[in-house]
């Protein structure tokens, strides 16, 4: 019998092909929505790999429920809407698409910064609505970038690229993390420090950081005191490293400066007044949104999927 594939969205057609030239028996949720837990839970029967987006709930009721699901494939570099310790109970492996969504959402990062900085978006806004009448010396003033601090809270693999951007910017580099990177630290004269001070002291704040209980509200009212009046915040990392609502009330007292945000707390919801804001960018969670970013994370998915299923070891494994 061919193994069963649970595809829980559209993906690129790569992907899909992937799995096809494996001669898997492929399972798409026919309408382009994140399928809810009950439809997952029902589809779940005799499926051999879920290939799952970082939206749906893969609990431990549902993973229970997947009786011989073998692989769970994240189509995300992120992983926390996933059980892995109670997949790991049952022996599943689960794999994720780290590195080639590195570049794209460090490209995102960069995007929100300079929008942000310069007021770009605002400046769309007030175009289109004929708001401009005239160059001004005083008019639509941002925030220069080029010889100024970038601080990277989380330096992984994309807080690393978006450092590594800097360099035509001249920027001067701190960095908060767990652990050293030699890198950020040989390559661009970066230097390590504790958040407070990197709050204190950065002109541009760029999060990178994974969501964990450690992690969550990580930036919260204290920290957004902290951080310079004249600062830029930037989050493409998960929605809940901010507290939101702390957010809104912050950048209504104009600390910081202005923000660029393409994750949400309680993504796709805004907090409330988010949206009213004109110092804020808001994106659809666009980070790896490139043509050959999601392709390149639907072909590693399903090669992850193909390697458990033949007996071979996952190339991302999450843990691994």
């Amino acid at each position: 019998m061919k193994n069963r594939v649970l595809v829980t969205r559209r993906i690129p057609p790569e992907g899909l092909a992937v799995l096809q030239d494996h001669g898997f028996a492929v399972e798409l949720n026919p309408e382009d929505r994140p399928m809810t837990k009950l439809e997952i839970i029902g589809s779940l029967n005799g499926v051999d790999a879920l290939l799952t987006q970082l939206v749906d709930p893969v609990n431990r009721e549902v993973i229970e429920a997947g009786k011989s699901l073998r692989v769970i494939a994240a189509y995300a570099a992120g992983y926390d809407n996933i059980d892995v310790p109670a997949a790991a109970e049952r022996g599943i492996v689960v794999t994720n698409t780290p590195r080639v969504l590195t570049e794209a959402t460090a490209e995102m990062a960069w995007s929100l910064l300079l929008s942000a900085a310069r007021r770009v978006a605002e400046g769309d806004r007030l175009t289109r609505s004929g708001g401009f009448r005239g160059w001004a010396p005083l008019f639509h003033l941002g925030q220069g970038i080029t010889g100024k601090v970038l601080g990277i809270v989380g330096a992984g693999r994309i807080g690393t690229a978006v450092a590594r951007m800097s360099r035509g910017f001249q920027m001067k580099i701190l960095y908060w993390g767990r652990t050293r990177n030699e890198e950020i630290e040989k390559e661009l004269a970066g230097r390590k420090v504790e958040l407070t001070e990197l709050l204190k002291e950065s002109d541009f704040v760029s999060l990178h950081v994974p969501l964990s209980a450690e992690t969550r509200h990580l930036i919260g009212k204290k920290e957004l005191e902290l951080m310079k009046p004249t600062s830029v915040l930037v989050n493409t990392a998960r929605g809940p490293v901010i507290d939101e609502a702390a957010l809104v009330l912050a950048l209504r007292a104009g600390r910081p400066f202005a923000a660029g945000l393409d994750v949400y707390e309680k993504e796709p919801l805004l907090s409330p007044g988010l949206a009213d804001l004109p110092n804020v960018v808001l994106a659809p969670h666009a980070g790896s949104a490139t043509v050959e970013t999601r392709a390149r994370m639907a072909v590693l998915a399903a090669e992850n999927i193909a390697a458990v299923l033949e007996g071979r070891p996952p190339l991302t494994p999450v843990g691994g």
